[in-house]
Formats: C-alpha cells, sequence, structure tokens
C-alpha cells in the first residue's frame, strides 16, 4: 500500500504568519513557501503549542515570573516520553520557553490591558483564505475616553532573531485586519497596539507608519499567490494524498 508523504490543499490558504514570510522572502522562496502551504506534510511536525501557552499565560498574568518560567521549561523537558519525536517536540518547546524567560528583563510591551487571544473569522483576500489567530488582545482607554485596541502574535526560531521586515508586514496585517473588523464607534485599533513579539530576542515589533501601504501590498501579493496555486508542483518525490 502507497504511503502518502503530503496532503493536497486544493485551494489557496496560508496564515498571516506565513503570509508575512512570503512578503519579506525572495521570489524562490516565495515559491517554496507556496509549496509548502499547498502540500502539507502527514508526517508529525515539531509544534511550539505548549510553549506559546505557557508564554502566553506569563504576558497574561501581568507580571511575568522569570523563576516560574524557568520552572515550565525544567517540567516540559524532562516530561516521559514515548518515542524519539515527543521527546524531540519536549525539548523544542522546553527551549522556548526557557529563552523567552532569559530575555524577558529587555522585554518592553506595550503599555496595554492584556487578556486571552482569539480566532477571527478567516478572510479572504483576492482568492487567498488567510488564518489570523493572535495569541493575546490587547486595549487601552485614552485620556479622552477613547477605547484603542490590538493584538500580539509570538514568534519564535531557535538562535535565529525574526528578520524586521517580515515582523512589519505581521503586525501591519494585524492592524489592518482588525481595522475592517473593528467598530470604529465602539473601539479603535492602534498601531503601537499590533505587535509580534519575538519569544528569541525579546524584541516586541510594532506595526509600523506605513501599516497601511504594507496591508495593500499583500493585498495585491494574495492575487499572484492564488494565480500561481494551480501552477505550484509538489516536493520531488511526494506522493500526495488529494491527487
Amino acid at each position: 500500500m502507497e504511503q502518502f508523504t503530503h496532503t493536497l490543499r486544493p485551494n489557496p490558504q496560508m496564515s498571516a504568519a506565513r503570509l508575512a514570510d512570503y512578503m519579506a522572502a525572495s521570489e524562490q522562496a516565495r515559491r517554496s513557501i507556496v509549496q509548502s502551504c499547498k502540500y502539507r506534510p502527514t508526517v508529525r511536525v515539531i509544534q511550539h503549542v505548549e510553549a506559546r501557552a505557557a508564554v502566553t499565560s506569563a504576558l497574561l498574568s501581568g507580571s511575568v515570573d522569570v523563576s516560574a518560567l524557568k520552572e515550565r521549561a525544567n517540567f516540559i523537558r524532562s516530561k516521559i516520553a514515548d518515542s524519539q519525536f515527543e521527546s524531540d517536540l519536549n525539548e523544542h518547546n522546553a527551549d522556548y520557553v526557557s529563552r523567552f524567560a532569559d530575555v524577558v528583563p529587555v522585554l518592553d510591551m506595550p503599555k496595554a490591558d492584556i487578556s486571552a487571544g482569539k480566532s477571527f473569522p478567516d478572510h479572504s483576500i483576492n482568492g487567498v483564505r488567510v488564518t489570523f489567530q493572535p495569541d493575546a488582545m490587547l486595549q487601552r482607554i485614552t485620556k479622552t475616553n477613547k477605547v484603542r485596541t490590538g493584538a500580539v502574535m509570538l514568534r519564535y526560531a531557535k538562535g535565529k532573531a525574526l528578520n524586521a521586515k517580515v515582523a512589519s508586514y505581521q503586525s501591519a496585517f494585524i492592524f489592518g485586519r482588525m481595522t475592517e473588523l473593528a467598530d470604529l464607534e465602539i473601539a479603535e485599533p492602534e498601531k503601537k497596539l499590533c505587535a509580534i513579539l519575538d519569544a528569541q530576542s525579546g524584541v516586541v515589533h510594532e506595526a509600523p507608519g506605513n501599516a497601511n501601504y504594507l496591508y495593500k501590498e499583500m493585498d495585491a501579493a494574495c492575487l499572484a499567490i492564488a494565480e500561481r496555486w494551480e501552477a505550484i508542483k509538489p516536493p520531488v518525490g511526494a506522493v500526495v494524498k488529494g491527487t
């Protein structure tokens, strides 16, 4: 019986993070990003779900406890694993939490109330379904009693700080998407509250001044992604389910 290595995603779809990666990438890398979004590996992939939950919980506490984060990292690392994959998964998640604990002293979060993240409705941009799931929500009240809102998304790559261009596009997406969804009579998104937190470096990348322009650039890029989707071939040697 033939073993499938990848599953076909027939319709254009990617996360806000992958769209930001695409925007900052070379043309060759862009093709690889689209390919990875269209053909999803069937093997289990290392995910940072536990680490993201630990970091988000620390942020929501209002005062990040470095010792507690270190303890959490040690707990994750020492968890019993039934396979090499689970052992690697625990190690990667522990590294993520431990590294974030190391950079807490330089962390400069936007001055706002923080609450749990939520899933926003998937958004079709020129034929590309873009998923958007912030890790935390931000809100502040201005001196004139206006409500300003935003959201934080986490990024992490071991030993490598987040590319500033990628962060600019992803934070611009947060601002653009929240502006589209906002009831401006109730609350208005603010660029300073739309941010990417790089857990590797501790840098908080707020949406840039030209966020609206970058969002429009992503809009145009999605048209190109949708147009090239069908022509993107699977990885060499891939056995694709759904074709």
